[in-house]
C-alpha cells in the first residue's frame, strides 16, 4: 500500500480541511514547517518522510474555476508527481490537466454524468483517476446530475466507463480523526470490482488505520493531518509501504 500526501489548496495557500466545510477551512498549522505555501509544504513532507507522489485538491478550481497552474508546474519542476483533482467538469480540463504533467482526477461532484465521464477517459486512456465524493455516505452529486443514487452503483457506472482506479472519500471524515467512515463500502467496492486499484481516505488517526485500509486491500491512502501532527512518523510509515 502507498502513502498519499494530499495538498488542499484554497487561495493558493495550503489548508486544513475540515469535514467538507470548506468555508471554514484555514491555513495549515504543520509540526513540519511554519509555511503555509504548497512548495514549502511538500518539501517539507518529502525531507521527513520520503513523499515525492501527491494528492492535490485544487479548491480554487473545484470552487471558483480558478486553477493554481503555476502551483502545478512549480511542483512538477521540483521533481513531485500529482495527481489533481481541479474540478474537472470536461475533456478540454481533463487534457490541460494531464499536459501539464499531472494525472487527472475526475471529482464526482464535478462531473455531471457518466457519459462525460467516457468521453474524458477516451480522450485520456489509462490516465484518469476517479473520486467517488461523498459526504456523511451520500454521493455529492452535481446539479445536473445524471448518476444513478448510491455510492455501488455510480461505482459500477465509473467502471464500465473504462476507469479502473476509483478514489473512496467522505469530506465528512476529512480532518476529523475518526479513522474514517467509508470502510465497508471500500470492502464492497473490492469484493463487487476486484480489478479496482481504490484509494481511500478520510479521518486516518494513524499507523492502525493504515492496516485497516491496507487488509481491505486498499492499494493507496490518502493522510493529511496525521502527518502534519505527528500522529504517524516515518518508521510506522516504513513498516506498511509496498
Amino acid at each position: 500500500m502507498r502513502v498519499l500526501p494530499v495538498l488542499d489548496l484554497l487561495n493558493g495557500v495550503v489548508v486544513r480541511g475540515i469535514a467538507g466545510r470548506r468555508s471554514e477551512y484555514q491555513p495549515l498549522q504543520s509540526r513540519l514547517t511554519s509555511d503555509v505555501g504548497p512548495m514549502d509544504v511538500a518539501r517539507a513532507l518529502r525531507s521527513q518522510f520520503g513523499f515525492d507522489r501527491f494528492y492535490v485538491a485544487d479548491l480554487d478550481a473545484i470552487l471558483h474555476q480558478r486553477p493554481n497552474w503555476q502551483v502545478y508546474q512549480q511542483l512538477i519542476q521540483d521533481g513531485f508527481e500529482l495527481l489533481i483533482d481541479a474540478g474537472i467538469r470536461g475533456v478540454d480540463e481533463a487534457v490541460s490537466v494531464r499536459n501539464c504533467g499531472a494525472e487527472p482526477i475526475i471529482g464526482l461532484e464535478s462531473c455531471s454524468c457518466p457519459e462525460v465521464l467516457a468521453k474524458i477517459v477516451a480522450a485520456n486512456p489509462g490516465a484518469i483517476t476517479f473520486s467517488l465524493d461523498l459526504q456523511r455516505g451520500r454521493p455529492m452529486l452535481p446539479s445536473d446530475s445524471t448518476w444513478l443514487p448510491e455510492p455501488v452503483e455510480i461505482a459500477r457506472q465509473v467502471v464500465e466507463c473504462g476507469v479502473t482506479r476509483i478514489i473512496v472519500l467522505d469530506l465528512a471524515d476529512v480532518g476529523t480523526s475518526t479513522g474514517g467512515g467509508t470502510q465497508e463500502l471500500c470492502r464492497k467496492l473490492l469484493s463487487d470490482f476486484p480489478e479496482l486499484e481504490l484509494t481511500c481516505g478520510g479521518g486516518v488517526r494513524g499507523i492502525d488505520d493504515l492496516r485497516t485500509f491496507k487488509n481491505l486491500g486498499a492499494k493507496s491512502i490518502l493522510v493529511a493531518s496525521a502527518l502534519h501532527d505527528g500522529r504517524l512518523t516515518p518508521a510506522e510509515l516504513a513498516s506498511i509501504v509496498e
